[in-house]
């Protein structure tokens, strides 16, 4: 499976946090994330992670690129819906497509533990 994780500012400590818990599991599948994202939980965890560029730089928009290319199965965005965001039609840009082509998306810590607890027990 390929797996996207992208975190806004305030959300990267939930993300590595959240990462350290699953690392086994995502270790299994192929990782992409937002750049600054990446950096940060690779330091942490040591898993290999495909960097694109930071989010408000474009990396939200190529993670979009790779969901309406097909080659994205599934993605962790952990927003901060308390902040708004200079590139927010990029974000919104990002979540339409994981609607349009069925991607499951997780937008908070507990909707991300849910869904990496399936992939764990091979539920999904």
């Amino acid at each position: 499976m390929k797996i996207a994780l992208i975190a806004h500012d305030k959300k990267k400590d939930d993300m590595i946090k959240l990462a350290i818990r699953f690392k086994e599991i995502l270790a299994r599948h192929d990782l992409v994330a937002t750049g600054t994202t990446g950096t940060l939980v690779m330091g942490e965890t040591g898993l290999h992670i495909t960097r694109m560029k930071s989010g408000p730089l474009g990396g939200d928009q190529q993670i979009g690129s790779m969901i309406a290319e097909g080659n994205l199965d599934l993605v962790i965005f952990l927003r901060d819906p308390l902040t708004a965001q200079p590139h927010e039609p990029d974000v919104s840009a990002l979540l339409r497509l994981c609607d349009v082509n069925s991607i499951p998306l997780a937008t908070n810590v507990r909707s991300a533990e849910i869904i990496l607890s399936a992939l764990e027990d091979d539920r999904i």
